[in-house]
């Protein structure tokens, strides 16, 4: 007998149909369930992460406020001559804040050597037999050999590429003309009065490019009154200081004074140096903003409808964050709570800007170093916001546990799913091989009969009742 492959050939049943319906009886509801379950916990694994993002950007800050150096810092405000910067200043943390005037009376110089000897071209031997120079500047010296035969420009050469050149720099100047002349301009970086070019020599061959001859008294390398190394002078409020290089360092205690240019005439840079308020003032306010992120990212993800809607640990969140920030603090002078600098809190539970007790330009101009206390001190706000949120979101904290608890029930179902498409692939067998017993059977039936109705039809006498 032929095998049916479709429910229902055999029969002429519609077997297809009856399958379908008794799985579909079983799947749908349990596939609908497991795709809310999934929906639901994608939402709030989504919800989770918004959170902790947002509590993750205000720690960010938190560390800032909790940084004492962020409330040591100082500025410097120049304001510069018509003419132009004469001054850049940069100052320490020590630095008392005050005003001053400063005038740049000389920048600082090093020196300059030129040969007096009559060379006419970069191509003439300095020296028959070669020897050695000694080059000095102040606390600094090398040595350089001169070969037998050296011309001019080789002599040049060597010194340049000294690997023991501490800033020396040699240049010929050729003057061209009727008689023209190659003269060697040795020149040193070593700044500060009394650190002139000193050139000395072994061979009185070479004395024609030392500053100081092999037998004593003067070589043919001198240096211009013009030329000659010296130191730079300021005047800070009307007091003459000096210093071997153009940085003043501690010239006013605690800053550092870079001299650019000499001041024209009478010309001073205006120079205030103050606690960095503005820096300061700008952190608490991103302290503001991150903070209403965070209340506002929970409130979001809490209200009615949403993934987190009744979540007691997202509330009781919230509520912590609320009662840190009424933390009273030690040490801070008159500033025992955040709002006494100038913060207040709005009945939506955000902060703000407040000038109900002082304002924050008020408390920092109050007490600048009291307000650093108040946030970075020890047992600061910054401190009591650290161990908060170190707390939700460190390794193992509240949030990496329930991330972990949401994740793993993902994993689950869709481990569920899979044995669910597997229990229905069994069900939609055992259904076809019951109902293919079925439908063989309905078949064999009709068949029979048929074959039955055929012979009594060529019986004698027998009257069919179909008309």
């Amino acid at each position: 007998m032929a095998t049916i492959t479709s429910a229902g050939v055999g029969s002429g049943l519609d077997l297809e149909s009856i399958i379908q319906a008794t799985v579909n009886a079983e799947d749908l509801p349990r596939m609908k369930r497991f795709e809310e379950t999934q929906t639901r916990l994608s939402v709030e694994l989504s919800g989770l992460g918004a959170v902790k993002s947002s509590l993750s950007a205000f720690q960010d800050i938190i560390k800032k406020l909790a940084d004492p150096e962020n409330f040591t810092k100082r500025s410097n405000t120049i304001t510069q001559p018509a003419s132009g910067d004469i001054i850049s200043v940069a100052s320490n943390s020590s630095a008392t804040p005050g005003n001053f005037n400063i005038k740049v009376n000389q920048l600082a110089q090093g020196s300059r050597a030129t040969t007096n000897a009559a060379f006419s071209s970069p191509s003439d031997v300095v020296s028959a037999s070669g020897g050695k120079l000694t080059i000095a500047a102040g606390t600094k010296s090398f040595e350089v050999d001169v070969a037998a035969g050296a011309t001019l420009e080789e002599v040049r050469a060597a010194i340049n590429n000294s690997a023991d050149n501490f800033g020396v720099s040699v240049n010929i100047i050729n003057t061209g003309g009727a008689t023209p002349e190659a003269k060697l301009v040795i020149s040193s970086n070593v700044s500060g009065t009394g650190n002139d070019l000193t050139i000395t020599n072994d061979n009185a061959e070479l004395d024609s490019i030392s500053t100081t001859a092999f037998a004593g008294g003067a070589g043919g390398l001198t240096i211009a009154a013009a030329d000659q190394a010296r130191d730079a002078i300021i005047e800070v409020d009307g007091i003459a200081v000096s210093s071997s290089t153009n940085i003043f360092k501690d010239a006013v205690q605690d800053l550092t004074i870079t001299a650019k240019k000499v001041s024209e005439g009478t010309e001073t840079a205006q120079l205030t140096v103050d606690y960095d308020k503005t820096g300061v003032e700008k952190l608490i306010d991103e302290f503001i903003k991150a903070y209403n992120n965070a209340v506002g990212t929970i409130e979001y993800h809490t209200q009615v409808g949403s993934a987190l809607y009744g979540d007691s640990a997202m509330r009781g969140l919230k509520n912590q964050l609320t009662n840190t920030l009424s933390t009273v603090i030690n040490g801070a002078g008159d500033f025992e709570t955040l709002f006494d600098v100038g913060i207040g809190l709005t009945k939506e539970g955000k902060l703000e800007k407040s000038s109900l007790v002082r304002s924050v330009n008020d408390a920092l101009n109050e007490n600048y170093a009291d307000v650093g206390k108040l946030f970075s001190g020890d047992t600061g706000l910054a401190k009591s916001f650290e161990t908060l949120l170190e707390t939700h979101l460190e390794a193992k904290g509240s949030f990496k546990f329930r991330e972990d608890s949401l994740n793993k029930s993902l994993r689950q179902l869709e481990d569920d799913k899979a044995s669910h498409d597997y229990r229905m692939t069994q069900l939609e067998a055992g259904l076809r091989a019951k109902y293919a017993g079925l439908d063989v059977l309905i078949a064999q039936m009709q068949s029979a009969g048929s074959y039955i109705t055929q012979q009594l039809a060529s019986l004698p006498g027998f009257t069919s009742n179909k008309k």
